[in-house]
């Protein structure tokens, strides 16, 4: 009888476990699967979800207006997308989709060249030639950029490529700089040392490029219906973040892990780089889990300039969903 009570009682608890590990994320990354990106997969493998009862499906979109797109059609739940499309997408249409914290407070964007450039600030830009990805988000940014810095647009020349002919351009000196984020910057520091010379980053947000960048969003219809399963997906989620910045090598190895095709050491480098955006004198000042009401009325004027949008067409504040992080 003992043994019979005890079999029962052990069955009832792992059916109990399981019933509590039902929970199901849906978390779709802004992009491809990079060192930038690791912090979802080192929570996955350190169970840091599973510790909160949340079993998380991991995909990835092809940007952060993508992201928005699936999250508003309950394709996904959670994501990583820039502040500026959820802001955007807001002002154009009732959009189900808001922002729950930052991940980048700082703007990512930023101009790569040479040490041997002679380029050293925003303004030595001036009668160069530069190469863009197509259809960077940098690039709506662009025209903005040079006024705020009182250059002409006209004053320099501006290509637009494919993202993959960026560094070999760079390196071979096709071009003075490129335009990236400066979380790729450890595989264009590694082209420019093959070709003998380093790559300098001067970073846009130096230049009054100001706002949110990366920000953890979600679908307002998920966060409605599974209020708690939320707020633990983000206190995981931001637990992973705080132990990916702690030892980015083991942030690296979960996803490689978990995306075999990964270069380890190049995501240790990807995500070391990503580190400034997220802990600088900005989260000193402010803290790392509410959207300061100043920095965001920024992003958002920022956005609306950029996209010729009416200022008033959107409270930023209505894009945001407070209340989910401790």
């Amino acid at each position: 009888m003992f043994k019979k009570t005890l079999i029962a009682s052990t069955l009832l608890a792992l059916f109990s476990n399981a019933a509590l590990a039902a929970d199901k994320v849906r978390w779709l990354n802004d992009w491809l699967p990079a060192g930038d990106k690791a912090v979802i997969y080192l929570g996955v493998e350190k169970g840091l979800f599973a510790a909160e009862g949340i079993e998380v499906d991991i995909a990835s979109a092809r940007g952060g207006s993508d992201v928005v797109t699936k999250l508003a059609t309950a394709s996904a739940d959670f994501g990583s997308a820039g502040l500026a499309s959820v802001l955007q997408a807001k002002a154009q249409g009732e959009v189900p989709v808001v922002a729950v914290a930052p991940i980048y407070n700082k703007q990512p964007d930023a101009f790569f060249t040479a040490e041997s450039s002679g380029i050293q600030s925003f303004q030595d830009i001036v009668g160069k030639t530069v190469a863009t990805p197509t259809f960077s988000a940098s690039n709506v940014v662009w025209p903005l950029l040079l006024e705020r810095n009182g250059l002409d647009r006209d004053s320099v020349k501006l290509l637009k490529v494919d993202p993959g002919a960026l560094a070999p351009m760079l390196a071979t000196g096709k071009v003075d700089a490129t335009i990236n984020w400066v979380t790729v910057a450890p595989g264009f520091a590694r082209a420019l040392s093959e070709a003998g010379t380093q790559l300098k980053v001067i970073p846009w947000s130096d230049y009054g490029f100001e706002g949110y960048g990366l920000s953890l969003v979600a679908s307002e219809r998920f966060l409605e219906a599974n209020p708690d399963v939320a707020k633990k997906f983000v206190k995981a989620y931001r637990k992973a973040q705080e132990m990916a910045i702690a030892d980015p090598a083991a942030a690296a190895a979960a996803l490689k892990s978990q995306v075999a095709e990964v270069d380890e050491q190049q995501a240790v480098e990807q995500f070391t780089a990503s580190i400034p955006l997220m802990q600088n004198e900005i989260s000193a000042a402010e803290g790392t889990t509410a959207f300061d009401p100043k920095r965001l009325s920024t992003t958002w004027q920022w956005v609306a300039k950029a996209q010729d949008l009416p200022i008033d067409s959107l409270d930023p504040r209505k894009a945001i969903a407070p209340g989910y992080t401790e």
